[in-house]
């Protein structure tokens, strides 16, 4: 896998040494080019350390160490070319077609599909140029893909649109763009998406939960959004920074308790393709909450619970011929023969078992592993890295109509993208 980087003039220019590094260290070929403008804000030698890889510059470009021309060579190389920060002089010249230094050579010359993050002034962003510029180029190339520009206090301090999406956006989108090589294969879908935890308090204070964190389906939402698709997200409680890595244009629904989760749920179903509920919903919660804070002499023991509404079945059951519904299986010990039996028992289209109970899978973690139970065959070979599970390792298998593929250990992301290969070669829409 290999990404290119273009760096232009731009104080955001220092937010791309985390992107590098990022991508450097979890195996990724990077190779930097640089503008001399770029030059002015970060050094190349910063970039070449980061990326275990000299630095290219317009120094370079005819150079006679070079046997190819290097804007061929380099265009050629790159499966992604990221341009970071994109300045407003760049972004002219590239809905132009203009090319005039190595960067915008490089990028008439490749074929790979390009990730634009701008960053510049507000006032800058804003104008009618600029913003027309901004519609040529990404309306005009399907092979252009954008993140950012968001808003908030920029280096001039002004407070607006305008600021470089994070590092924590471009490189989730980078690995989507890796993955896909650029294809909008979900546009026109709408995805509604839940995860996280759901919390069912007894107290003001006191609630009953889990750990479950909404890591797998914020990157559920990524990928979907990567793929085209219109995304909403319900969620539970999350922190942050989390809440920082959602796409900007996923509609977001913030929920604390089952109850809540559950209305947001049902209200937004009838306008969703596919529904996955990743969510870990509580599965008891008090029968009463208590006004306050309890002394915890005074907390009832036992404590009266009453179970919670299974969401995903209600959905299961309200669902139309066009929509396909996939749910989430936490599970511990031998995980195929329970998310079989909740595949069939809640007529879902599709179930992801996730052993919780193995090291790097499961709450809380980056990464993940998984078997994708789907309720209906493939229509071609899985996709590479994943593999069929023979019928001997299902339970049942004589009543198992569909497919079950194994996902190796691997980043949320991936999951939640070879889940999406996988269901798109079952959809009949």
């Amino acid at each position: 896998m290999n990404v290119l980087i273009g760096i232009t003039g731009g104080i955001a220019a220092y937010k791309v040494c985390e992107v590098t590094s990022t991508l450097a260290k979890a195996g990724v070929e990077v190779r930097v080019l640089m503008t001399r403008q770029a030059q002015s804000f970060v050094s190349a030698l910063t970039f070449a350390a980061l990326s275990r890889h000299a630095v290219y510059t317009d120094d370079d470009f005819w150079s006679a160490q070079h046997g190819r021309p290097l804007h061929i060579e380099l265009g050629e190389w790159a499966d992604v070319f990221v341009i970071a920060p994109l300045s407003a002089n760049t972004l002219g010249k590239l809905a132009h077609g203009l090319a005039d230094n190595l960067l915008t050579n490089t990028v008439l010359a490749s074929t790979c599909p390009v990730l634009l993050a701008p960053a510049m002034n507000t006032d800058m962003w804003q104008q009618v140029p600029v913003q027309r510029n901004w519609r040529q180029l990404c309306e005009s190339n399907l092979r252009m893909h954008t993140v950012g520009p968001a808003a908030g206090r920029l280096a001039c301090d002004r407070v607006g649109t305008g600021r470089m999406a994070e590092p924590a956006e471009i490189v989730p989108y980078v690995r989507s763009l890796l993955h896909t090589q650029g294809r909008r294969d979900l546009k026109g879908k709408h995805l509604l998406i839940s995860t996280g935890s759901t919390r069912e308090f007894i107290d003001s204070v006191r609630f009953i939960g889990n750990p479950a964190t909404g890591r797998m389906g914020i990157a559920l939402a990524q990928a979907a959004q990567h793929r085209g698709a219109k995304v909403t997200l319900v969620h539970g409680p999350l922190t942050e920074t989390l809440v920082d890595t959602v796409p900007d244009e996923a509609e977001r629904i913030a929920v604390t308790t089952a109850t809540e989760m559950e209305a947001a749920m049902l209200s937004h179903a009838s306008s969703a393709h596919w529904i996955i509920m990743s969510a870990a919903v509580a599965d008891l919660r008090p029968t009463a909450i208590a006004p306050g804070k309890l002394p915890k002499k005074d907390l009832p023991n036992p404590l009266p619970l009453e179970t919670v509404p299974d969401i995903v079945a209600q959905l299961s059951v309200q669902k139309s011929s066009q929509q396909r519904i996939i749910g989430f299986a936490a599970q511990t010990g031998d995980i195929i023969p329970p998310a079989l039996e909740k595949l069939k028992r809640k007529q879902l289209d599709a179930i992801v078992a996730n052993p919780i109970d193995q090291p790097g899978s499961g709450f809380g973690t980056a990464d993940n592993k998984a078997v994708i139970l789907l309720s209906k065959q493939l229509s071609s070979s899985p996709s590479t890295g994943q593999s069929h599970i023979g019928k001997k390792a299902i339970r049942d298998s004589s009543a198992f109509k569909g497919a079950a593929i194994e996902v190796p250990h691997g980043s949320k992301l991936s999951l939640a993208h070879q889940l999406y290969d996988n269901m798109l070669k079952t959809s009949s829409d």
